[in-house]
């Protein structure tokens, strides 16, 4: 069934997420501060206009910040019981209040960021982890597979972010660990090869190792073979850390690694920006062991 959305933030993922509910078939109003919507995505002049007469509206933004101004901005020109549905990464804390704003203002809410980088966006292969009610999912879940693989209804408000910053602690840990592992098989003159064909079918076979391999060669699809341009850029990793270290702090958790990683992913990030693929840390690593090649 076609439903009139609502898409604001058109940049390097919500532009490919709002073409795959265009070739779904539903009709999309686009907006977005910078970016121009792409084929088939009607522009609208301001968030405002792209909301007035949407069933659901989508948003993909930076931060918290923008989601909360973004509520406040558009939710007096929603029709009562218009569905947002978040798909930003940002704090918990920031969407339980937007959940709490929308709610305030007659309107219904989701929390649904996503996993899979630029690359799932643009071949919907996307996983949601949503946060928010039984109806709201249901609802949202037919829009969010059009724009992925998979979505997974993880509790109420802000459930979804919970999801995906653990989630997201997990692989910045476990890139890290990859990368220190081929670093110490080259002193160890052991080839990039020879250690992929065995962790990735032993006990080291992870996501970062067997899909983002940081070194080139094992992998063909990998950054690594594209002298690190992002599928998942530096500066997002460190950003989804920093949310998972306030987190860990807020609720009094011990996590070395992860608070670790936010560390080194926050330095990392600072020289790079997003310039380079999250996988790129290996070369720090490199650089920092003393071998700069």
């Amino acid at each position: 069934m076609s439903t009139t959305l609502a898409f604001i933030g058109l940049g390097h993922m919500g532009a490919p997420m709002a073409a795959n509910l265009v070739k779904a078939g539903h009709r999309v109003r686009g907006y977005d501060l910078v970016a121009m919507p792409g084929p088939g995505v009607e522009p609208a002049d301001s968030a405002s206009e792209a909301v007035a007469d949407a069933d659901v509206v989508i948003s993909m933004l930076p931060a918290g910040r923008h989601v909360l101004a973004l509520y406040d901005d558009v939710l007096p020109a929603a029709r009562p019981g218009t569905l947002f549905v978040d798909c930003s990464t940002i704090d918990v804390a920031d969407a339980r209040t937007a959940h709490e704003r929308a709610v305030a203002a007659g309107m219904r809410a989701l929390d649904a960021p996503v996993s899979g980088g630029v690359v799932g966006a643009e071949a919907a292969t996307l996983t949601f982890m949503a946060g928010g009610g039984d109806t709201e999912f249901a609802e949202a879940r037919p829009l969010l597979e059009a724009m992925g693989k998979k979505a997974v209804h993880c509790g109420g408000p802000g459930a979804g972010q919970a999801a995906k910053i653990c989630n997201n602690m997990i692989l910045g840990v476990s890139m890290i660990a990859v990368s220190e592992a081929f670093v110490l098989a080259e002193s160890l003159g052991l080839s990039h090869q020879a250690l992929y064909d065995v962790a990735s079918t032993a006990s080291g076979q992870c996501w970062a190792l067997s899909v983002n391999c940081p070194v080139p060669g094992p992998v063909p699809a990998s950054p690594a073979n594209r002298d690190y341009r992002p599928g998942f850029a530096a500066s997002l990793m460190a950003k989804d850390l920093g949310l998972a270290a306030n987190a860990l702090r807020a609720g009094g958790v011990r996590a070395e690694l992860g608070l670790r990683a936010a560390d080194l992913y926050a330095d990392y990030a600072e020289r790079v920006g997003s310039d380079e693929d999250f996988s790129g840390i290996v070369r720090t690593i490199r650089e920092q062991s003393g071998d700069p090649a």
